[in-house]
């Protein structure tokens, strides 16, 4: 047993206090941010006419037009408690749903898993050393089932959390606007750091105190300890999946009918108050980009975290119970949120926004600061937390690693996870040809446009999965799959940063909605279209990170399953195991024309009722009367809820079916296809839609450049045409490619989590037949 620089106890003051410190700088953001009030008051109409900070004069631009202040900043509230209340009743409602899957879910955990030895109370064998004795398999079903539920409640507070951060700033960037564009992104960036650091450090702080309360019933038996742990990981990703295939529905079939009908059928900008599907739009923005987009992120953390440990415990971490070593992942987690903070004080406090142009590269240079300390961080963590020389369990074997070799693991995960966000922002920025030449398409209408954005969204998958299989095989060769898991956990090292970044987004999208509908300057809501068009770049960044990470969290989940399941080797010239290849390719296909289709469903209501009430409602078109927001709000709402739960249950079922009736072997091979499918069917999806997108941004944005301007305002044909397509990829974008990021973890996480169920007592076809 070789000793470590960094000792036990400084591991176990270590983690606690960088979590504690995260909490404790979201709190201080969420403070920053609430000094901007939304009540009207002296001190919101501060006229100095001198230029203030981020090249703007401090001066308020409805005072300058002799717009009544007053009632601007009581417009804003009203909006923005009409999406707040939307959003936290939506939520609420999806919650119910969920809780009684969790009930019901943890109590199959339980049977299943204390099956496996009769519901014995008696020590057993260990599986991975058989001389020893561990915990009864009745302890792990019980323990694995507390775990599950504990990730599936964090996993639930993190998007909700989130969602009220998120519809708590948005109107205070709309007033923030006023004063300058620097100082609305100020804001808009804060909001989002709050939900990044309470969420990286929630996560981190219930995964250790959960590991350490577990610790004082399992004692020395590591192997049965972190075998129970991956329910916190099955527990985060169950929760995402609701989360993101619900608020994906949900914010699209919003969107879609809102577009549509108010943009190209009766020539109304984005946000026009007298669209009545705008309140749902908006409402979308929050449940589906924040709220299912936190839950998700989590539970890939978890499960990386989970992956890592299972592997470890195995071992000669876990066989010489070296506790310092063992908890390296969440070390690396640990020093991540230290690295973020520092990262975020970049774009608040030490550089200052003086300009449109300026916004899209501070974010960009978030992403490259947090990865460049990260790398020192983590060879930091690798030199004082990892003994020189170690071994980790390669499929039966252990393998001799070096603490250097881990370190350049956790790098190629973090520096691929960099190359892939970056790859995509050239397919997704207007400022390069893809989008203009998207966009240039537009001229000849919707169809060639959409031809366009399909073969840029093929094109854009090529540098990505070459990333990707860069990374696995070298973090396979230096440390066995224990490599590939801390390589995932390097691309989500910097969770926090990416998360403010992806927030920032859909806060700067409801500023503008608000800014639109309160009646504000157009010099506002120009402000706020710049804000989110650079948040749209940066998102399908954070969207390569997710499909990076997913690959990578499900491949070292599948090695943890093949272990446990005690399977030797996977062949796939084996009729069971190919069977299950082909059946698990097909699966992303057949989860994406589910929730496709429900969209689709969704939309097709949306749009009914907006026309409907252009139709039916004298005095909308002209302003005059209210349109009824309330009818849309319930449409999406009732869609959502009624067309989660079919692809849910796709996902959460194929494992049990396939490992009770067809083995282990079978499953393997259903893991395989479905990792190897999901991520190319999530890499096109987005690549194709953030395409789509971005090029009605730079048509959009006419004047904003020479090539922009000659493509022609909003309202003119091209317009339209950008609209149409924008429609058409936004379900791939939003709801089908973020939802197949959870699918393939999912699967691979239940499995891992069941093994020594199936392992017992599947295969009951094959053992009738």
């Amino acid at each position: 047993m070789v000793s470590v620089i960094l000792p036990d106890l400084g591991t176990e003051i270590l983690i606690p206090v960088c979590a504690i410190i995260g909490i404790g700088f979201s709190l201080l953001q969420w403070l920053l941010v609430s000094k901007v009030k939304l009540v009207p008051g002296p001190a919101a109409s501060n006229n100095s006419g001198a230029a203030g900070k981020n090249g703007y004069g401090d001066y308020l631009i409805e005072e300058e037009e002799g717009l009544n202040e007053h009632n601007v900043v009581l417009k804003c509230a009203e909006i923005q408690n009409a999406i707040s209340e939307g959003a936290t009743s939506f939520l609420f409602t999806e919650y119910q749903y969920v809780g009684i899957f969790m009930v019901a879910f943890a109590i199959l955990i339980f049977v299943f898993l204390g099956s496996v030895e009769g519901f014995s109370t008696k020590s057993q064998p260990c599986t991975y050393d058989p001389l020893k004795m561990c915990k009864p398999a009745l302890a792990t079903a019980g323990f694995s089932t507390v775990s599950f539920v504990l990730g599936a409640v964090t996993s639930v507070v993190s998007g909700f959390l989130g969602m009220k951060i998120a519809t708590y700033a948005n109107a205070r960037t709309t007033l923030e606007a006023r004063k300058g564009v620097g100082k609305a992104f100020i804001i808009a960036f804060r909001s989002g750091a709050v939900m990044g650091f309470l969420l990286a450090a929630n996560g981190l702080l219930v995964l250790y105190i959960t590991i350490n309360v577990f610790k004082l019933y399992y004692g020395d038996d590591w192997e049965g300890l972190f075998e129970s742990i991956t329910g916190y990981g099955l527990g985060g990703s169950s929760m995402a999946l609701f989360g993101r295939v619900g608020g994906g529905i949900y914010t699209k079939a919003a969107d879609v009918g809102a577009d549509l009908v108010g943009k190209v059928e009766r020539n109304i900008p984005e946000d026009d108050p007298r669209n009545p599907a705008v309140i749902a739009d908006n409402v979308g923005d929050n449940v589906g980009d924040i709220a299912g987009m936190g839950s998700d992120l989590f539970g890939s953390y978890a499960e990386s975290s989970c992956a890592a440990l299972v592997v470890a415990s195995i071992s000669s971490f876990g066989i010489n119970h070296e506790f310092t070593p063992m908890l390296y992942p969440l070390i690396v987690s640990s020093v991540g949120i230290i690295i973020c903070l520092i990262t975020t004080l970049f774009a608040t406090d030490f550089f200052e926004i003086k300009a449109v142009k300026e916004i899209e590269p501070a974010l960009k240079n978030q992403l490259i600061i947090s990865t460049i300390l990260m790398t020192i961080g983590v060879a930091i963590v690798s030199w004082v937390a990892l003994p020189s020389s170690f071994t980790i369990f390669n499929f039966g074997t252990q393998k001799v690693v070096k603490n250097w070799q881990l370190f350049l693991c956790v790098a190629v995960g973090l520096w691929a996870g960099l190359i892939i966000g970056f790859v995509t922002e050239y397919y997704t920025s207007n400022a390069y040809s893809p989008v203009q030449d998207v966009a240039d398409s537009c001229r000849t209408g919707a169809a060639t446009n959409v031809i366009f954005g399909l073969a840029l969204g093929y094109k854009s998958v090529i540098i990505p999965i070459f990333a990707i299989a860069v990374s696995i095989f070298v973090s396979f060769s230096f440390a066995a799959m224990y490599g590939i898991a801390v390589a995932a956990l390097g691309m989500l090292s910097t969770i926090a940063t990416g998360l403010a970044i992806d927030a920032y987004g859909p806060i700067s999208d409801n500023a503008g909605g608000i800014a639109e509908m309160a009646g504000m300057s157009h010099r506002i809501r120009e402000r706020t279209d710049a804000l989110d068009a650079a948040g749209n770049t940066t998102a399908a960044i954070g969207k390569g990170f997710a499909i990076g990470s997913a690959a990578l969290v499900s491949l070292a989940l599948f090695g943890a399953f093949v272990s446990r399941a005690s399977i030797s080797t996977v062949d796939v010239l084996t009729p069971k195991v190919f069977i299950g290849l082909i059946v698990g390719a097909m699966l992303p296909y057949w989860f994406s024309a589910m929730t496709m289709k429900s969209v689709g469903s969704a939309a097709l209501k949306m749009v009914e009722e907006v026309r409907r009430q252009f139709n039916t409602i004298p005095g909308l078109m002209e302003g005059t009367a209210k349109p009824d927001y309330a009818t849309c709000v319930k449409i999406s709402t009732d869609a959502s809820i009624k067309e989660m739960i079919p692809p849910g249950a796709l996902v959460m079922l194929t494992p049990l079916i396939v490992g009770i009736f067809f083995g282990v072997e079978t499953l393997s091979g259903v893991l395989a296809g479905s990792l190897v499918s999901g991520v190319q069917v999530n890499a096109k999806a987005s690549g194709q839609q953030n395409v789509l997108s971005q090029h009605k941004v730079e048509i959009i944005l006419a004047g904003a450049s020479e090539h922009a301007r000659s493509l022609g305002p909003k309202g003119s044909d091209p317009h339209k045409a950008a609209v149409i397509g924008d429609t058409i990829g936004d379900p791939l974008k939003d709801t089908s490619g973020p939802s197949l990021n959870i699918l393939i973890k999912l699967m691979a996480v239940e499995s891992l989590v069941f093994a020594p169920f199936f392992a017992t007592h599947g295969g009951l076809l094959f053992k009738i037949f």
